[in-house]
C-alpha cells in the first residue's frame, strides 16, 4: 500500500454567510486545520480566545466553506490504476456536514465529525491533474434545519448541538466558548493498494489464569478487483500464527498464545509492559499487501455492580485486585482541536499521574481522543474510563442520527481496542438523569430522547465488539435499573454526580452523603493570574485590577460561562475565607476554596472506601482562558487546586473526619504494604504550644482503610479560634482547623521568604512564625515560565518549606519573594489589601 498525506496547497473560501464581505479571497489552508485557525493565520479575525472577541465573531456560525487543493496523479505516482489495483481518498476527520467533490465529480458525503470517509477515487484520476474540494456546510444551519424536521429536544443550551455529530462543546458550554468550528480536523490522504487490504483489525486481549496471554485479532478484509488467496500473518514476540483465506473470503481469526506475560498495571499498583502486536496481510507468493502495528497490555478488568446491603456497588478490578478510582474528567485540552499535540498531551497526562491519579474519564460533550492519548496513557497507568458522546441533552433516536451513532461507534470501539489503559466503556453523559429531572417529559410530548441508545444500541455494540471491557448506561446511573425503577443518581446505587454542592449548598454538605462512585464533583476557581490578565482584559482596554468591580467587566464574565458563576464563587467562600474586596485577594480566595472544596470532598470519599469505590473530580483541564473547574488552565498552568488533589489522592493520606458525631481519622493506604506506627494527636495553640495529646498505634493493611477516635485532650478545643489538631503517622501529615479560616485568629503576616538561585531557578524558603494555613507560591505572577513544585503547605510555626522554582527569568528573585507571590490563608486577614500584581 502506498499512502499519500494531502497537507500542502490547500486554499479556503467562504461560499456563503459572508454578506458584509470579510472573507473575499481564497486564503491559505492548514490540513489538518479549521477555519478559526486559517482565519487567524490570515489576520482575518482576532484570537477568538483573547477578551471579548468570542462573541463579535457569530457572524462565523452561519458561513459555508470550500477547502480546495489540486491532486496531480502523476506526482503523486497515482494515474492508470491496474485491474487489481484502487485509489481511495481517506478522510480521518471532517468537521462536519461535507460534500467531497474530484475532478467536478461528486465522490460523497460526510456528516459525522466522529468517525472516518473513504472513497473509491481510482477512476477520476486518469489524467492530468485535478481539483479536490470539500464544501462544508454551516454546522448551525444543518443542526437548526434538523431540529425543525425532527422536533424540539431539551438540552442545557439553547444550541442545536444534539441535532448533528459533531464536539457537543464547539456550541460552548459552561466553561467553553462557543465557536462552532469547521474544518478538515484530522489527516487527509490518497491510499494506493492493490489485490486486499486490512479493513479492519480487532484485538480481543485476555490473560489465562495461569499467566498465559491471548490474542484473538478478528480481521475483516477488502479486496480491489478478482479476490485472491491471501495469507494472514500475525506476532507478539517469539509468538506467531498464521491464517490462509481462499479468495473472497473477508474475515478470518487469528490466535496467538504468549506465555507467562507481564501484566499490565494501573499508576500505583504496578509497572505498564507493553508488547509489540504485528498484522500482516500477504498473497500467496508472500508479497506483503498491508500492515497493522500495535501495542498491546495484558490485563484483566472487571467491574462488580452487585447488589449489598446498602444498594448497588460500582467497583472495578484490575488483575483481580479492586481499585480505588483516583480520576478526573477530561474535555478536548484546547477547542481548536489541531493545536493539540503529542507532546502537549503528555505534558497534560504527565500532571494527572503528578496529581496522583489512576484514571481520565473522557467525557461525553467532547471528542473520541487521538491515538497519541491513549498510547501515552498506556505508558503511564492511566485508566482511561471512555464516554460515547452524547451528552446532556435529549438526542433524537430517528435516521439518519441513529445510523451515525452506530457507525462512529463501531469505529471508534475498534479504534481503540488495542489500547491496555480503556477499561470502560459509558453510554453518555447526564442523559438519562437529565430526562429523569430537568422536565424533559413534558416538552418532549412523546418524542424519542436517546434512551435507546444508552441501554440498547451501545451496550449492544460493545458486547459484540469487545466483550473485554466493562459498560455502564450513562453516568450518572445505577445499574440494573430501568429509567422508572430508580433514580439514576441515586447515591446508593453505581455512579453518582454531586453538584448540589456547586449549585446550592455549601461543601461541607459533601459529608452529608456516601455514594458507592462519584463519577462528577468539583468547585470553580478562576485560573493562574497570569493566565488571566494575559487573555481577559477590561471593557476599556486596561488591566482588570484598574476597574472599579472587575468581577462584573463584560469581558470577564465572557470568560466566567457559569451561570451566577461570581455569585456562587462569593457565597461560597464566604463562610470558609470570607469574600474580599480587593480583586488580587479575591482571586487568591476563590483559587484557595476551590481547592478546599474538593480537597474536603475526596478526603470524605476516600475515607469510605471500599463502601465508595471512586472519586472522579471535574475537571483536570481547561479549553481556553476562563474561570473554571479545572485544576490546570488553559497555559498548562497548575492551579492551588491542582495540589490539593494531589495530597487529597495521595498513596497514604491522614483525614479528618466524623464518625457517629466522634471526631475521628481516617487513615488511608492505598499501598501494597501494610502501614504501621504511633498516629500522634496533638492539639495545638497557634503559636506551637501544646495544649493535649494522645496517641494510638495504628496497623492498616494493603489497600484498606482504618479509623481512629481522636482522644477528648485532642479532640475538645478550649477557644476553638486559636487552636488545631495536628495529627501525624510517620511522615504524613494533617493540620485540622475546628473552625473555619475567617473565624481563626490567624496572624496575617506569619511569613518570611528568601529566594536562592540554583540550577534552573530558585530555591524559595519560607519560614512561619505562627500557624501559616495552605502557603503557597503563585510563581506565574514572578516570571510568565515559573512554575514551583509545591503548594497548600500548612507550616506550623517555627517551620521552614523549601519551594522550588523553575524559571529562566533570571530577575525572578525579588517577586519570589513579594506579598503577591507567597500566599497564605493568613494573608486574607491582612487590614491593607494586597496590590494587584503584574496585570
Amino acid at each position: 500500500m502506498i499512502s499519500t498525506e494531502l497537507t500542502g496547497g490547500w486554499t479556503l473560501t467562504a461560499t456563503s454567510g459572508d454578506p458584509d464581505g470579510r472573507l473575499p479571497d481564497p486564503i491559505p489552508a492548514a490540513v489538518p486545520g479549521s477555519s478559526h485557525v486559517d482565519l487567524m493565520a490570515a489576520g482575518l479575525i482576532e484570537d477568538p480566545f483573547l477578551d471579548g472577541n468570542e462573541f463579535t465573531q457569530t457572524w462565523l456560525f452561519d458561513v459555508d466553506w470550500r477547502y480546495r487543493t489540486t491532486l496531480d496523479p502523476a506526482a503523486l505516482d497515482l494515474s492508470a490504476p491496474g485491474p487489481d489495483e484502487r485509489v481511495d481518498l481517506v478522510f480521518d476527520g471532517v468537521d462536519t456536514i461535507g460534500t467531497v467533490t474530484v475532478a467536478g465529480t461528486e465522490v460523497g458525503t460526510t456528516a459525522n465529525m466522529h468517525r472516518s470517509y473513504r472513497f473509491d477515487v481510482s477512476g477520476l484520476l486518469d489524467g492530468g491533474p485535478v481539483e479536490l474540494s470539500v464544501d462544508l456546510q454551516s454546522a448551525t444551519t444543518y443542526a437548526e434545519a434538523e431540529k425543525e424536521r425532527l422536533g424540539f429536544r431539551p438540552g442545557p443550551y439553547p444550541t442545536p448541538f444534539n441535532y448533528l455529530r459533531k464536539m457537543a462543546c464547539s456550541f460552548g458550554w459552561d466553561w467553553g466558548p462557543d465557536l462552532r468550528t469547521a474544518g478538515l480536523w484530522k489527516p487527509v490522504r490518497l491510499e494506493r493498494w492493490r489485490t486486499a487490504r486490512l479493513a479492519s483489525v480487532r484485538p480481543l486481549v485476555t490473560v489465562d489464569h495461569d499467566g498465559t496471554g491471548r490474542v484473538e485479532l478478528h480481521v475483516e478484509l477488502e479486496y480491489a478487483g478478482d479476490p485472491a488467496a491471501v495469507v494472514l500473518k500475525a506476532g507478539v514476540g517469539p509468538s506467531w500464527a498464521m491464517v490462509g483465506l481462499e479468495p473472497g473470503e473477508t474475515s478470518a481469526v487469528v490466535s496467538l498464545e504468549v506465555p507467562d506475560v507481564e501484566l499490565w498495571w494501573p499508576a500505583g499498583y504496578g509497572d505498564q509492559p507493553l508488547y509489540d502486536l504485528e498484522l500482516t496481510l500477504h498473497v500467496t507468493d508472500d508479497v506483503e499487501l498491508d500492515r497493522w502495528q500495535r501495542r498491546i497490555g495484558f490485563r484483566t478488568v472487571t467491574l462488580d455492580t452487585s447488589r449489598d446491603e446498602i444498594g448497588t456497588a460500582f467497583t472495578f478490578s484490575v488483575n483481580g485486585v479492586p481499585v480505588f478510582v483516583k480520576g478526573a474528567n477530561w474535555i478536548p485540552d484546547d477547542h481548536f482541536l489541531t493545536r493539540i499535540t503529542p507532546e502537549r498531551l503528555a505534558r497534560r497526562l504527565d500532571q494527572a499521574i503528578g496529581a496522583n491519579l489512576n484514571l481520565l474519564r473522557i467525557w461525553g460533550g467532547g471528542i473520541y481522543e487521538t491515538d497519541a492519548f491513549y498510547d501515552a496513557c498506556d505508558e503511564r497507568g492511566l485508566l482511561v474510563w471512555q464516554d460515547f458522546l452524547l451528552a446532556c441533552a435529549a438526542y433524537p433516536e430517528e435516521q439518519p442520527l441513529w445510523d451515525e451513532i452506530a457507525a462512529e461507534a463501531r469505529e471508534n470501539v475498534v479504534r481503540l481496542m488495542p489500547h491496555p489503559s480503556l477499561i470502560h466503556w459509558n453510554g453518555g453523559n447526564e442523559n438519562l438523569w437529565g430526562h429523569a429531572d430537568w422536565a424533559w417529559e413534558s416538552r418532549l410530548d412523546g418524542r424519542t430522547w436517546g434512551e435507546r441508545y444508552a441501554r440498547e444500541l451501545l451496550p449492544a455494540i460493545v458486547a459484540e465488539l469487545d466483550p473485554t471491557r466493562t459498560y455502564s448506561d450513562n453516568s450518572p446511573c445505577s445499574p440494573g435499573f430501568g429509567q422508572a425503577e430508580m433514580h439514576p443518581n441515586h447515591p446508593d446505587h453505581g455512579t453518582h454526580h454531586q453538584w448540589e454542592v456547586w449549585n446550592q449548598i455549601d461543601y461541607h454538605e459533601y459529608r452529608s452523603e456516601i455514594p458507592r462512585f462519584c463519577s462528577e464533583f468539583g468547585f470553580q476557581g478562576p485560573p493562574a493570574w497570569r493566565t488571566l490578565t494575559d487573555w481577559v482584559h477590561a471593557v476599556d482596554g486596561g488591566p482588570l485590577a484598574s476597574v472599579p468591580d472587575p468581577k462584573a467587566d463584560a469581558n470577564f464574565l465572557i470568560h466566567q460561562k457559569a451561570d451566577d458563576g461570581n455569585g456562587k464563587l462569593d457565597r461560597g467562600m464566604a463562610p470558609h475565607l470570607g469574600v474580599p474586596a480587593a480583586f488580587a485577594d479575591w482571586h487568591w480566595a476563590g483559587q484557595l476554596n476551590q481547592a478546599h472544596a474538593v480537597a474536603y470532598a475526596i478526603e470524605h470519599y476516600r475515607s469510605w472506601w471500599p463502601r465508595t469505590a471512586g472519586a472522579i473530580v471535574w475537571q483536570l483541564n481547561d479549553c481556553w482562558p476562563v474561570t473554571s473547574w479545572a485544576m490546570v488552565d488553559s497555559e498548562e498552568r497548575t492551579k492551588p487546586l491542582w495540589y490539593a488533589v494531589r495530597a487529597a489522592f495521595a498513596p497514604r493520606l491522614l483525614a479528618v473526619v466524623d464518625r457517629d458525631d466522634t471526631l475521628s481519622v481516617a487513615v488511608v493506604n492505598d499501598t501494597d504494604q501494610e502501614w504501621t506506627g504511633h498516629l500522634d494527636l496533638i492539639r495545638e495553640g497557634l503559636d506551637g504550644s501544646v495544649l493535649g495529646a494522645g496517641t494510638a498505634t495504628v496497623s492498616v493493611p494493603a489497600r484498606s482503610v482504618a479509623t481512629v477516635g481522636v482522644p477528648a485532650a485532642a479532640a475538645t478545643p478550649d477557644d476553638p479560634t486559636r487552636e488545631v489538631l495536628v495529627a501525624q503517622l510517620g511522615d504524613v501529615r494533617t493540620v485540622h482547623a475546628f473552625v473555619e479560616d475567617v473565624e481563626l485568629e490567624l496572624d496575617p503576616e506569619p511569613l518570611s521568604a528568601v529566594a536562592e538561585p540554583v540550577d534552573g531557578g530558585y530555591r524559595v524558603s519560607v519560614t512561619a512564625r505562627s500557624l501559616a494555613r495552605g502557603v503557597t507560591l503563585l510563581a506565574d505572577i514572578a516570571a510568565a515560565d515559573a512554575a514551583v513544585d509545591r503548594g497548600l503547605v500548612t507550616l506550623l510555626p517555627g517551620e521552614t518549606a523549601d519551594f522550588m522554582v523553575s524559571t529562566a527569568d533570571p530577575g525572578a528573585a525579588d517577586a519570589l519573594t513579594g506579598p503577591a507571590v507567597v500566599r497564605s490563608a493568613n494573608d486574607l486577614h491582612r487590614r491593607s489589601p494586597v496590590p494587584a500584581p503584574h496585570g
